[in-house]
């Protein structure tokens, strides 16, 4: 896993997730010690619409983390700045 990667979690990857979550990782925690196949992992938890609602350290097994093909874009409205015009000439 790598920084902007998003993951679906689910029992496979910790009995902690009996509701599935995904999350988009920030980084893996390489300094913690932990069982083989575990790894600690720092990340955001998305909601339904795909914006981040919460920052998480997980601890999950390696094996049961489903990497997902494509990113989930966050919804929302957009912002614009508006067009930018030449300089307006009174009179």
């Amino acid at each position: 896993m790598k920084a902007g990667d998003v993951v679906y979690l689910t029992t496979a990857a910790s009995v902690q997730f009996l509701h599935p979550i995904f999350v988009r990782v920030i980084r893996e925690l390489p300094e913690r010690h932990t069982y083989d196949g575990w790894v600690w992992v720092e990340g955001y938890e998305l909601d339904a619409a795909g914006d981040a609602v919460a920052r998480r350290e997980l601890f999950v097994m390696r094996a049961g983390v489903r990497l997902l093909a494509l990113p989930v874009v966050p919804s929302g409205p957009v912002k614009r700045r508006p067009a930018r015009r030449g300089p307006v000439r009174v009179g």
